[in-house]
């Protein structure tokens, strides 16, 4: 590899990260100053649960929308949105005095949040297909790492007693210096389309490049979210409902919970693609586990035992699924096969917490994390077979002459061109 090409692959790498360090920044800053927001917005209970579903209604459509602004105007739109982030959640910080203003910013901020996931994913998968390297597991990783430090830090701008607006502008100022260093270091524009090996020795993605089989990876996407999400949502609300624990004690759960992903996500991060299917069903397995045990444990400590095991289970499932659909399709629509796995994938990270919310009312909070292992059964029962159906869960084949290698790619580009 030439030199000049080395350095583009570490800048792709190094812009992969500082994404997602300043995409887990905000949200750590802001779960951590939902009670704030809450008290200085004079709302319920109810209507901050109402405000809350704003973001899903902002991100949705942001999400459909940016792959094709992502292929036709390159990954730099990744630095912009990432800048744009920062500043709404500033703006929200500063102006949300009530209920309306509250949705109204809780709107632009899903829409930035969710363009700029599929922005950044894309720029991990770019950059993994590239070099080979586990880039978007370990991106994740630094997302989760970056969620637990600022998710501290705003405790203690809190107790501080600092103005709210305060992490929110920090994090502003975090988010346009990542943004100018992408902006600087990102390639312009889509490069001609590169085929990687997975995909050159794999004809199966030939199919696994249409829309339907990009569905099927984000409804195990869904699985792997909701679980995900429903235990960072509700593992400080079971703390201290179920097992008694102070209100202080039961907060550092999602954080525990958080730290655990971070540290999985860096620790599987160098395992070949060879191995993706058995990390999905040792994963979906793990967050089984860790979900039946929560729902059993009599004390805080078997609890904490089972969040970790869940934790690390669920840590490999997003990233594992999104490295598979990003090393088997074409860089001029990466961003629009990313935009649909992603998409339909945040529709379980928004559905999980009320999945659990509505089964707690039938059942009780144990009831609901019963029914949260059962989301982590049916996704390993699933997993093989919607892999197989989508194409994407075909062994390469080492074998395949050279000659044969540049057909299956060119057969593999007409389907995405086709249907993207």
């Amino acid at each position: 590899m030439a030199p000049s090409t080395v350095s583009s692959s570490r800048n792709l790498i190094a812009s992969a990260f500082v994404a997602f360090a300043a995409f887990g920044a905000f949200w750590g800053v802001w779960g951590a100053s939902v009670p704030r927001v809450q008290d200085r917005t004079a709302v319920t209970d109810g209507q901050l649960g109402l405000a809350l579903l704003f973001v899903g209604a902002g991100a949705l459509p942001a999400m459909l929308l940016v792959g094709r602004a992502l292929d036709r105007w390159g990954l730099k739109v990744a630095a912009l949105l990432l800048g744009a982030l920062g500043v709404i959640g500033a703006t929200l910080a500063l102006t949300a005095v009530n209920l309306l203003s509250l949705c109204i910013g809780l709107t632009l901020v899903g829409a930035s949040s969710g363009a700029a996931d599929v922005a950044m994913n894309s720029v991990a998968g770019r950059a993994e297909a590239i070099t080979g390297r586990p880039v978007i597991t370990r991106a994740h990783g630094v997302f989760s790492s970056f969620v637990v430090l600022a998710t501290l830090g705003t405790g203690l701008a809190s107790a501080a007693s600092l103005p709210l607006a305060v992490p929110f502008i920090a994090v502003a100022v975090l988010s346009l210096i990542a943004g100018a260093s992408m902006l600087r270091t990102l390639p312009p524009h889509v490069a001609a389309p590169q085929h990687n090996h997975t995909s050159a020795h794999n004809p199966s993605v030939a199919t696994g490049t249409r829309i339907i089989p990009l569905l099927l990876i984000g409804v195990l996407g869904a699985l792997a979210f909701a679980g995900e999400n429903a235990h960072q949502s509700w593992s400080a609300v079971f703390a201290h409902d179920q097992l008694h624990s102070s209100t202080g004690l039961a907060s550092v759960a999602p954080a525990v919970f958080a730290a655990t992903v971070a540290i999985t996500r860096f620790s599987i991060g160098g395992l070949k693609a060879a191995h993706t299917q058995t990390v999905l069903l040792t994963g979906a397995l793990g967050a089984a586990a860790g979900a039946a045990t929560i729902a059993a444990a009599p004390n805080l400590l078997v609890a904490a035992l089972g969040l970790a095991v869940a934790a690390a289970g669920t840590a490999v499932l997003f990233p594992t699924l999104l490295g598979i659909v990003s090393r088997n399709v074409d860089e001029t629509h990466r961003g629009r096969a990313t935009s649909i796995v992603t998409t339909v994938s945040y529709l379980g990270f928004l559905l999980g917490p009320v999945y659990v919310g509505l089964l707690a009312d039938a059942t009780g909070l144990r009831g609901a994390m019963a029914a949260v292992a059962a989301l982590a059964v049916a996704l390993f029962i699933l997993t093989p077979a919607l892999l197989r159906l989508s194409g994407f869960g075909q062994p390469a084949n080492q074998s395949q002459a050279p000659h044969q290698t540049a057909a299956a790619c060119n057969n593999s580009e007409q389907p995405l061109h086709q249907t993207l």
